[in-house]
Order: C-alpha cells, then structure tokens, then sequence
C-alpha cells in the first residue's frame, strides 16, 4: 500500500512538472535535423521557446512541447542545419562604381567601363567595385593600362581589383605621376611588361599613389540589406576582419545602433582594423580612438580582436620560393611584406600585453613564418594558448608550420579563394604550388580548429559554393586542383560553418549547434546536405532561416 502511493505520488509530481513546463513558441516535426553537436547526431524534430532551443529529438519526444499556441511546421522531411557563417566577410558587394560583377569576357569589361566613361564629365574619375576578379573573363588575365585606353583615352580610370591592387588607365598614370622611373614603395609593387613600362596595375602600398573619390557613407540600409542578402542563404553569423563596407568605424556605428533597435538578423563579430599599426607606440593611441574593449558586446554585436595584415594577396603573397615566370621577374620576386616583420612582431606583442587578440592576414608560406615567429614571441612574454589568436588565409603552409600552429593553439580562418582564381594562381605561382592552396586535409588531420568563410566581397559569399569547392576541390574555370586536400566528411563540412565557427568566437556556448539551451539560429535548406549529388551543393540556398527563433527569411518555395 505505502508503494503503490509512492508511485502514485511520483507519477503525480511528474505530470506535475511536465504541465508546469511552458509550451514552445514553434515546433518543428519530421525533418533531418544535423544537429553539429559534436557526435554527428541527426534528429527528426526541435522545439523553440523564446530565442533559444528547447528539445532536440524524436517527433514523439519533441510533440510533447507543443501547447495550443505554438506554431507547428511538419518540414516533410526537409534538411535543418545549424544558421550557417562566414568567418571571414567583409560586405556582400555591388555598391559605388562599374559593375563588373557579370562581365566575362575583355571586350565586355572595356564595353562596361566605356559606357560609364562615355557619359561622365570631363572631370570625372572613373572607378569600378570590387566585385571582379580576372580569373571570370575568359582572357583569365588583368587588363593593362593600354586596354583600358581603349575604354577611355582622356578620362582616368581605376578599376579596384580585390583588396590588394589596382589598374589604371594611361590617363590615370599621367595624372598621378605614375612613370616607368616610379619607384614602389616599401610593401608595395608597381609590374612593369618586358619592355620596362608599366602595365597599370599597382599593388597594396603603392595604390597610396592614387587618391579615389570617397565613397558613399554606409547607412543602416545598407547593413540591413547586408542581411537580407545572407539570410537568403542560412547564413546567420559573420565574422568581420577589420573592413566592413566603407569607415570601419562608421560601420561599428551603425551595426550598434542596429543592434540596440532591435534590427539584426545577423550575429557579428567585429575586429578593428589594425593594418596601419607599425610599432608599439601606436596601439595605445588606435585602441582610445576605437573606445572599445576586447570582447565588448552581447549576441548581436562583439568585438573580436585586431586584424593585422603581413603580405599581400593573390598577386603579393609572400613565398619562400619565388613566383613563376614571368611573375617571379628570372626568381627574384618572391611577393610582398606588407610590414617589416620586426616592426610587426613589437604590434603583435604590445596586444597581447593589453589583452587584446589578433588575427592576422597571411597568404604565403613566408608570411605564416612571420606571424608565427611573432605569435612564438609573444606566447613567451604571454601564454597565448586558450586565447583564441588565429590567422588569416594561409593559402600555402608547410607541414612544419603545421606543427607550430598546432603547439600555439592558432585557428584558421580558411576560404574558397581557389574556386574562383585557381588558374590566375597557377600562373603566378606555378601549378605545384597551385594545387596546395588551403589545405583542408592537411590542416584538418592536425586537428586544428578551421573555421570556413568567403572573404566576400573578393570571392562571392554564397556559403554552398565554399562547401562545393572545400568537399571536391573543383574550380569555376581551372578543373580540379589538389584533390586530395579536399574534405570527404559532410559532416565536417559543416562543421567548419557552424560549431567551429562558434569555438572561434568562443562561443561555443550558447551557438554554433542545434541544442538544447543554445541560441534558436537554424536554417531549412533546399537539400539534403548529407546526401545531395555534389554538383548540387553549388546550388542550394535557404526555404527559411531563423535567428534567436525568430523567421528573417522564407523562400517562396517553403
């Protein structure tokens, strides 16, 4: 008798708590939820009350959150993932200047220019976006000043290639200066052809040759269309290194002020810009005019860290064997030190005395030897495993390094660059090396922590051509490159673009996967990630995506 009442009271104080437990707000039923928590669970079901998950399971066990208010959608077998990120976005694109986004050709490039030149006045400076890159035109090579000539004869033109340099047009040379007898300053170049003239192109610091109109202030239109443009593909996280479209400062601004007006649909990670920084005396003054500190902020919006930079990009990365011919100049450009590694390393150790993070852009072997000489520096002065530094690129790495970056406990911040550029690589650095561009498996068997992004806007910021060119290292125009560096996993692959993002960020916490307690940030996707045929990765997109739990984002089609 006393049994049967304590079991009568058990099942009573149970009923009891279980009616006591408020209902979700959405439930979500008979779907492939990838729940990217550390044991590559699949789950049918979850359960969202407020911004955050509740249950994560069966349809039976997930069913029993549901109350007469909650809203109910059976996904009829559709793909959940984890609200995808991009560790490494600058802005979406378009904006001021010539689209060149769409040409493919030369002769539609010079069309392009030609047309805006055509109806500019006199005075006019013609420039065109970033959202190009020579690897889209059939020709797979830059214009030259004397292309471009034929575009615009009298008017100057700029065409803004990337982050890293610029082409100008004969006008342009001649009104800036710019002769055969220029000499590059230092952590710059100035290519010249082989009969000594310059071909129009100048890289990162001799582009301080040029003075470009001021572009249109960023406007919190802008960030929200920033967000409609992402959310349109699951992702729900970006990770900003140091430029986001115009004054980064502005920028910060403007992302707070969204933030505190409830406006975000995106969660961002801010880093300042610190590529001006050349010795330690200057961090002091940088850090009191930004006014900020190390890892200020809440869901929305955080400050991150410091970006640094010590090479340059596609056409400047800095290579412990020279560039192939005719880039390599008969094997002695070896690419550019953006900062002399000296003045860098006393940058990065001043930080670290403040407490502050960097993450620092590195694209060649010789520039990772830079930044990990520095990190080794300061991890002496300062431990700095735990403390989330990470680097930027490292499109070619030596095993060696491998090992050093294992020991710091340095992340990569790793992107699909080759997916576009891949021959233009191949032409400045050689086939072999080509093939060795980010990685993946490399980096993944020394169980580093690789989180994946785009650097939008020099590579475009859909997330599933990353993933497509991560899983089978194909190329828009170059064939396969370095197949065996490919990732196999699906799993983790997205891995790279969710949980890992959140370690990242150290974030872990509360993002990143589809738990319980966790952030509600989730996308439905068009397929099936695990098992759609490769080729039709490239083309998925979001049915709806959610952030904090609430929908910023339904397909038509959902």
């Amino acid at each position: 008798m006393t049994c049967a009442l304590a079991v009568g009271t058990l099942a009573l104080a149970v009923g009891a708590a279980q009616a006591a437990t408020p209902p979700a707000d959405l439930v979500l039923v008979n779907g492939k939820v990838f729940t990217a928590d550390g044991r590559g669970s699949v789950q049918q079901a979850i359960a969202v009350r407020g911004e955050r998950f509740v249950a994560v399971g069966s349809n039976g066990a997930v069913r029993k959150h549901i109350g007469p208010q909650s809203r109910v959608i059976d996904l009829h077998g559709r793909f959940v993932s984890p609200g995808l990120a991009d560790a490494h976005f600058h802005n979406e694109g378009g904006g001021d200047g010539v689209d060149l986004s769409k040409v493919r050709s030369m002769s539609e490039l010079l069309s392009a220019v030609k047309t805006v030149a055509d109806a500019a006045p006199e005075s006019a400076i013609i420039v065109s976006n970033a959202d190009w890159h020579e690897a889209q035109l059939s020709e797979q090579r830059l214009p030259t000043a004397a292309d471009l000539d034929q575009a615009s004869a009298d008017r100057p033109v700029v065409l803004v290639r990337g982050g890293h340099s610029y082409i100008l047009n004969s006008a342009a040379l001649r009104k800036w200066n710019l002769s055969k007898e220029t000499q590059a300053p230092a952590g710059g170049a100035i290519p010249r052809d082989k009969a000594g003239a310059l071909t129009g192109e100048l890289i990162d610091a001799a582009k301080a040759f040029v003075t470009l109109p001021p572009p249109a202030p960023v406007t919190r239109a802008d960030v929200l269309a920033t967000q409609k443009a992402l959310n349109a593909y699951g992702v729900t996280a970006v990770r900003v290194p140091g430029f986001y479209k115009g004054d980064p400062l502005k920028a910060y601004s403007l992302l707070k002020a969204a933030d505190a007006a409830g406006e975000l649909s995106l969660r961002y990670v801010f880093y300042l810009p610190g590529f001006g920084l050349r010795s330690a005396a200057e961090v002091g003054p940088f850090l009191e005019r930004w006014g900020v500190k190390p890892d200020e902020g809440g869901d929305w919006l955080r400050i991150g860290g410091v970006k640094l930079g010590v090479d340059g990009g596609f056409e400047g990365g800095n290579m412990s064997s020279p560039y192939a011919e005719p880039y390599g100049n008969g094997g002695t450009f070896f690419g550019i030190q953006t900062l002399a590694p000296e003045s860098y390393k006393a940058v990065v150790m001043e930080l670290n005395r403040l407490g502050w993070r960097p993450t620092t852009h590195a694209v060649g072997d010789a520039g990772l030897d830079v930044v990990l000489d520095a990190y080794t520096a300061a991890d002496h002065d300062r431990p700095i495993a735990g403390k989330r530094w990470s680097i930027e690129h490292a499109f070619i790495v030596r095993p060696d390094q491998v090992d050093r970056l294992k020991r710091l406990d340095v992340a990569v911040s790793v992107q699909d660059h080759l997916y576009l550029a891949a021959p233009v690589l191949e032409k400045y650095w050689g086939r072999e090396r080509a093939e060795q561009v980010t990685p993946l498996k490399l980096l993944a068997e020394a169980d580093l922590l690789l989180a994946g992004g785009t650097d939008a806007p020099v590579i475009p910021y859909n997330p599933f051509w990353e993933l497509y060119h991560f899983l089978t290292r194909d190329t828009i125009s170059g064939g396969v490159f370095g197949p065996r560096q490919g990732l196999a996993s699906r799993k983790a692959l997205l891995e790279l673009v969710t949980i890992n993002y959140a370690r990242m960020i150290g974030e872990q916490g509360s993002k990143g996967s589809i738990e319980p307690g966790k952030l509600a940030d989730f996308a439905v996707l068009t397929d099936d990630f695990l098992t759609a045929p490769p080729a039709r990765i490239r083309d998925m997109k979001a049915l709806a995506t959610y952030v904090g739990g609430k929908e910023v984002y339904r397909s038509p089609d959902f």
